[in-house]
């Protein structure tokens, strides 16, 4: 069993909640000294930063939305200066609703010893050469990935996603030994393998870090079956870092939260209140080590339990369950979170309205497919062939522009499905 900082994930729950507790005292009086939001929402509720003297008292506050993010956009949430920060990232490609996450120098080297934690949990050493086929942009996914590496002293190919056969022959030819991807990027890997007659046994890979997306304990015996690896998953938000939230190690029960960095909490989705450990309900973080952009009780939407109980691999922070429900109408695909909201406001921008439509998704051949039902109407031409196709075409195209891959368009007659579900999620995660 390999750790980075043995020291730190194994301490004892009494020194984590302690860390817990000074991290919090002292994220609580930046964010009142220096973000006007938090301070209003203190002061709303009659709150001082002092008067927090336990880890309960956290509940005292309101919760953090995205939509407070963006109502923020782009620095209001920021607790230094501009000049203190070194990087900026956003959440999304979509700037309908932006938010912008900040880190200072201090931030990046927390974020690279936690994504070095992930790799030593799943044995990682200097000794291993790392490829990342994650799409490198404004988004901080493999950026996070990247400095983690380099600080275990590996060896690192930024690859990028895309261009699945050059990936295949770069994993032989440099002798990647550990690939870091979105499960369907892994799955489209092995097509590639087989497409070019290249014998996985020929490969040099020994682990996979898989995340971005919801997969299954199948996806994981498939990718692990078709590569001869060990296959981990991995959990990360752009608004808090990136990857390096919760980690599996090789015992593969729940993803370590790394508590010295966060408080998490599991709460009802519908009541808000909080729920034991063991009871599934939406993941709540605030974040105790972030200079640049802490967050306090932010509501993520995904659906997990927590486990504080001991782990076999010696790790003593709590473990959330995989994840692959959300408590809203967001659906994850392709690394890229889609709500209805988003969608509709594109609908709208090419047709003058926004019809009555449903996002159905499924996964086929290992690759998530989203499809955007609509209903016909009048206005869509229905006894005009021509014009529908090429309205069809032209929606097309600026929805897989807007998300970055194939979006496929369906026009349907009126009642085909129920307009109250405005989410269909066809895949299935045993």
């Amino acid at each position: 069993m390999t750790f980075w900082n043995q020291t730190v994930e194994c301490m004892d729950r009494e020194a984590i909640a302690q860390v817990q507790l000074e991290g919090l005292q002292a994220t609580l009086h930046r964010v009142f000294k220096n973000v006007r939001h938090y301070r209003k929402l203190f002061r709303d509720i009659d709150f001082m930063p002092e008067d927090l003297r336990s880890l309960e008292d956290l509940r005292r506050l309101p919760f953090l939305t995205r939509r407070d993010l963006s109502d923020n956009y782009p620095y209001d949430m920021f607790a230094v200066p501009l000049r203190e920060v070194v990087r900026l990232h956003t959440t999304a490609f979509n700037f309908e609703e932006p938010v912008v996450v900040g880190f200072t120098a201090n931030d990046m080297r927390n974020w690279a010893e936690l994504t070095a934690r992930n790799l030593a949990a799943v044995g990682v050493t200097k000794d291993d050469v790392l490829q990342i086929a994650l799409t490198f942009g404004i988004m901080s996914g493999p950026f996070g990935f990247q400095s983690g590496a380099e600080l275990t002293g590996a060896s690192v190919i930024p690859m990028s996603a895309g261009k699945l056969r050059e990936q295949v022959k770069i994993m032989r030819d440099f002798r990647t030994t550990v690939l870091i991807s979105t499960p369907t990027v892994a799955l489209g890997l092995t097509r590639a393998m087989a497409e070019l007659d290249i014998d996985p046994n020929g490969l040099q890979l020994k682990f996979g870090v898989f995340g971005a997306e919801p997969w299954g304990e199948s996806t994981r015996r498939e990718i692990e079956s078709r590569f001869h690896i060990t296959a981990t998953d991995t959990y990360g938000l752009t608004e808090v870092f990136g990857p390096g939230v919760a980690w599996e190690c090789p015992e593969k029960n729940g993803l370590h939260i790394a508590e010295d960095q966060f408080v998490p909490e599991i709460i009802d989705p519908v009541t808000l209140e909080p729920l034991p450990p063991g009871a599934e309900g939406e993941l709540v973080i605030t974040t105790i080590g972030k200079e640049a952009f802490p967050l306090i009780r932010f509501r993520t939407g995904d659906l997990t339990t927590i486990d504080r109980s001991p782990c076999p691999c010696g790790r003593t922070h709590s473990r959330i369950s995989r994840i692959f429900k959300r408590s809203d109408d967001v659906l994850v695909v392709r690394g890229t979170s889609v709500s209805p909201e988003q969608i509709g406001r594109i609908l709208d921008q090419v047709s003058g309205f926004t019809p009555t439509f449903q996002l159905v998704v499924e996964r086929i051949d290992g690759a998530d497919q989203l499809v955007v039902m609509i209903e016909i109407t009048d206005q869509y031409f229905f006894d005009q062939m021509k014009k529908q196709r090429r309205f069809v075409e032209h929606l097309h195209q600026q929805l897989s522009e807007s998300m970055g891959w194939e979006v496929n368009v369906r026009l349907v007659e009126p009642g085909t499905f129920d307009p109250n579900r405005p989410v269909v999620d066809k895949r299935r995660f045993d």
